[in-house]
């Protein structure tokens, strides 16, 4: 077998450093390491201590830094960075640089976009410039096309590190040129695969396009979370497999048709670049498509020798162009999983081979390797490590390629005539039927996924098990028995759920659960049961939470209001559960989130009985908000005052949880219930700065959880409501930056255990 150059390795790692180094440090920090380093590097070569082909890293970490210094610089010095620091309204041109997405605004649905600005006028001057923003319009503002170029009158707010600003219109977009001829035709494509696969099952109808073009647009969020649990989630995003299976069927066809020596270089090539325009050539499907590249390169004779080369330079290539790829999670598990299929998988498939055909070799080593390259990454990401990932791969392995080339396929003929679309894309339904039903199968075994924590001790832990898996793995695969025992075990533990140790901890009472922007929260009503209030945005993590507290009964469930923060993880609580009662309250807006509520259930959930207190296991609850009849100040949201606001008491712990409710809500719950006090205060509204710091500071709380995501757009919490809190007195405590928080009786006070 051919040993990998670990040079080109190196300068790719040497890039993915020097990217590294200047967005994660302070410039003055950056700026010294990296000629720190160069310095270095370059001593040791005069002195040859180490051969001179090794200044290419050292040239890539070099030249990548520059190139990322040089685009924060451009962004941060922007005409359009200044003037989004004063909140000016100007005029703008602008392309757009990727499709629309509508999301859930504090105040209702955006619709946001890349684009990028060609011309500015503001403040009476007027310059011309190419910069990075981001677009973010009303719902109602007209939606605009993929590769269209507008002016519009816009008001600008400050971005992150990566744009020059926030783009909010003011006027109407006057359409300057319309997307161009290819643009046009990646859009017919896109439309075409969804309309041969229009009539198949809802599930399989959105799945298809996901898979050819990483069109998830329409997937059902369950689903998407079960594609998480098992570790299929790479097939809904454009990857380097889309590719390799697209560009490799149209070079079995060229071959078929007799295309032979450059032209197939060429061919490939084309089908290279019509996918990357079809998939939209945003950076996340150009690193795809390199990756995939490489995937290529590495199928072909010394394969494991170009591909590391490939490997190397592709990672260089990106980052110069890209440096902002280097701090993405669909960079790194691209890399590592690419990395680990061209490194590991010939290894531990030749182990095999000892006892088993080929085929089966490599249908288990390659998803093994990807898997355990990527497995640091996914449990910092989603704090859990999937069991059954390889299972569902090695499963899901034969349906991906007709699911993905027959529905390109069929997209492409459906252009030309529909019904013969139709009947081509046909297998492809069929296939992603099969992978739906292995991603669900999956997802309901007891043991899919073991939860894992996010903090540095826990992912350094967890990527010494995965470094030490590399010489260990061979010597377990060589070997039937052993590799048989192991499996053996691994196929017990899925079945049986193991203890998470520690966890939950003794004589808990309230979790705050980690579900990003929005609030989940659990109230302990005896074993293994829990009342839950608000279930977050993200089903996934929703579950996750219950599945670490051991949750399997639900006898009440509150939905404090129908924002999507607090019920579009609704799926997450009854995801194989037993769910009794649910309520909310009665201002049944905003409209979609009430639909998706009963969509979810099954059911409409009944109102919570203003005044009523009840006992639900050791549980109980009084519903102090809303007031009949009470609306909403002007100007205030009407779904965040109507919040259900409840005081419970759990273990003889106090607690007021109170949605999103605001200050004209807050100031009536003052003169309502003069004199409360609790032991546990939720704040209103993921700590908006919007708040009766009167009330709040006064009701005697010592604990106050604040359940807020991390780098969220609302400011929240906000700086003076932290400071109003603390001088009361209260100790906060926060999902953002703690995970979930967990508050505990213990004799003689209060204790809170994080898991972070």
């Amino acid at each position: 077998m051919t040993v990998p150059d670990l040079r080109a390795l190196a300068l790719g790692a040497g890039a993915w450093v020097g990217a590294l180094v200047v967005l994660l440090l302070p410039g003055r920090a950056a700026l010294g390491l990296v000629l720190l380093v160069a310095a270095a590097g370059t001593a040791l070569v005069v002195r040859r201590h180490v051969a001179p082909g090794w200044l290419g890293p050292l040239a890539a970490l070099v030249a990548v830094a520059g190139v990322a210094a040089l685009q924060q610089t451009l962004v941060a010095t922007s005409p359009l960075a200044a003037l989004a620091e004063d909140g000016a309204v100007v005029d703008l041109r602008l392309e757009v640089t990727s499709d629309v997405r509508t999301v859930a605004g504090q105040y209702g649905d955006l619709q946001v976009a890349q684009a990028d600005v060609s011309r500015l006028e503001g403040r009476g001057s007027a310059w011309s410039l190419d910069a990075p923003v981001v677009l973010m319009a009303d719902a109602d503002w007209p939606r605009v096309p993929l590769g269209t170029t507008v002016e519009t009158t816009a008001r600008l707010v400050p971005g992150d590190d990566e744009v020059a600003a926030l783009v909010r219109p003011t006027g109407e977009p006057r359409v300057v040129a319309e997307p161009g001829v290819w643009w046009d035709a990646a859009a017919a494509v896109r439309r075409s695969v969804r309309a041969v696969v229009a009539g198949r099952d809802a599930d399989a109808r959105e799945l298809v396009p996901a898979l050819v073009v990483g069109d998830d647009g329409g997937l059902d969020p369950a689903l998407s979370d079960d594609f998480r649990t098992t570790g299929l989630t790479h097939l809904l995003a454009v990857s380097g497999t889309n590719l390799t299976l697209v560009v490799g069927a149209v070079l079995v066809l060229g071959r078929w048709a007799g295309v032979r020596g450059r032209w197939l270089r060429v061919l490939a090539a084309a089908g290279i670049v019509g996918f990357v325009v079809t998939a939209r050539a945003e950076p996340s499907v150009v690193r795809a498509a390199a990756m995939g590249t490489v995937a290529l390169l590495g199928m072909g004779s010394n394969g494991r020798s170009r591909g590391t080369r490939g490997l190397g330079v592709a990672v260089l290539a990106l980052l110069l162009v890209w440096p902002r790829l280097a701090v993405t999670a669909g960079f790194a598990l691209s890399v590592l999983a690419t990395a680990g299929i061209l490194l590991l998988a010939p290894v531990w498939r030749d182990a095999l081979m000892r006892w088993t055909p080929r085929w089966v070799a490599e249908a288990v080593s390659i998803p093994l390797a990807a898997q355990v390259a990527c497995t640091p990454v996914v449990a910092a990401l989603s704090g859990q490590v999937s069991l059954v990932a390889v299972a569902a791969n090695l499963l899901t392995a034969p349906a991906v390629a007709p699911a993905t080339v027959l529905g390109l396929g069929g997209g492409l003929l459906g252009l030309a005539w529909t019904p013969i679309g139709v009947v081509v894309a046909a297998p492809a339904a069929w296939s992603a039927q099969w992978i739906i039903a292995v991603a669900r199968w999956g997802a309901d075994v007891p043991g899919a996924a073991v939860a894992w924590g996010t903090g540095p001790l826990a992912l350094v832990l967890l990527t010494l098990g995965c470094l030490a898996s590399v010489p260990l793995a061979p010597r377990v695969l060589r070997h039937p028995g052993s590799a048989l025992a192991c499996t053996g075990l691994l196929v017990v533990v899925m079945l049986v759920r193991p203890p998470s140790p520690g966890w939950p901890p003794e004589g808990w009472v309230l979790v705050a659960c980690d579900v990003g922007q929005g609030d989940g929260l659990v109230l302990r009503a005896g074993p293994h049961a829990a009342v839950i209030v608000d279930a977050g945005p993200d089903p996934a993590a929703m579950d996750a939470c219950l599945d670490r507290l051991e949750i399997a009964e639900v006898p009440l469930l509150v939905l404090t209001h129908f924002h999507a923060d607090h019920v579009d993880g609704v799926a997450g609580v009854l995801a194989g559960r037993e769910v009794g009662e649910v309520e909310a309250t009665g201002l049944l807006e905003p409209a979609d989130g009430v639909r998706d509520v009963g969509a979810a259930l099954g059911r409409d959930p009944g109102p919570a009985s203003y005044g009523s207190t009840r006992t639900v296991g050791d549980v109980t609850l009084q519903v102090v908000w809303p007031r009949p009849g009470v609306r909403a100040d002007p100007g205030e949201s009407a779904p965040n005052d109507a919040s259900v606001v409840l005081v419970a008491e759990v273990d003889g712990v106090r607690i007021l949880l109170t949605g999103d409710v605001e200050p004209s809500a807050q100031a009536a719950l003052a003169r309502d219930l003069p004199g409360l006090r609790v032991d546990v205060l939720k704040v209103p509204h993921h700590g908006s700065r919007h708040q009766d710091l009167d009330w709040l500071t006064s009701l005697g709380a010592r604990v106050a959880l604040v359940s807020v995501g991390a780098d969220n757009d609302y400011g929240h919490p906000a700086p003076d409501l932290l400071a109003a809190l603390d001088a009361a007195g209260l100790r906060t405590w926060r999902t953002d930056t703690s995970g979930d928080v967990v508050v505990v009786a213990r004799e003689g006070g209060l204790g809170v255990v994080t898991r972070d």
